[in-house]
């Protein structure tokens, strides 16, 4: 694969999330402007941080997944770099993660980073700092829909500020006072296939459920 294709994911420094005004009421949060609440809406009632500009400038590798297109390669299972279909095989669907510290069990994490295609598996770690760093490499047999992560709206009842980067899941009440902004899948059936510490060689040992 091409090293200089820019993965499907990444935000560019000509486009914008910049938040409109909202309303906040005992049923939820809302654009206030009904046009954009409507456009940002999906079929489940869930708002969407809304996405403006073009895929123009420099790529964004450090910055935020782009929440437009996070979601519909999670939505569709979808590779992070490329858009074409993850690979799987009979062990599941293929997973890149970066390796955080806190991180110690790979069954059950909560993953807002789509799958990837086999060849993009080889490439985007060069591109991306977060899996540059030291990744995993995983095949998940299922990858259940669990929620969304974005900011989260005080009710009119209550004090505070609205805070960025909650987890919410599907099922919670606080799900109509949350701007979302990532799709967040629950990765089961995981298998490790190979940690990396960094691009310059594996990981000894592993860390698996």
């Amino acid at each position: 694969m091409n090293q200089l294709i820019v993965p499907y994911v990444t935000p560019w420094t000509g486009e914008s999330t910049s938040a409109p005004p909202v309303t906040v009421t005992a049923s939820g949060v809302a654009y206030a402007d009904p046009v954009q609440d409507a456009l940002a809406r999906d079929v489940d009632g869930v708002l969407w941080t809304l996405c403006g500009g073009t895929a123009t400038g420099r790529p964004e590798y450090a910055a935020q997944l782009h929440p437009e297109r996070q979601r519909t390669a999670m939505e569709n299972l979808l590779c992070a770099c490329c858009k074409k279909q993850a690979a799987r095989d009979d062990r599941g669907m293929l997973w890149l993660l970066p390796l955080l510290d806190d991180t110690e069990r790979w069954e059950g994490v909560h993953s807002a980073i789509p799958p990837m295609c086999g060849a993009c598996a080889e490439s985007v770690p060069r591109l991306c700092p977060w899996l540059r760093e030291g990744h995993v490499q995983l095949r998940v047999r299922e990858a259940e829909p669990i929620g969304v992560r974005g900011t989260l709206h005080p009710r009119p009842c209550e004090s505070g500020a609205p805070e960025p980067g909650v987890f919410v899941r599907y099922d919670s009440p606080d799900l109509p006072f949350v701007v979302a902004r990532e799709a967040v899948r629950e990765l089961r059936g995981t298998t490790v296939v190979a940690l990396v510490a960094s691009i310059g060689g594996p990981r000894r040992g592993g860390r698996s459920e």
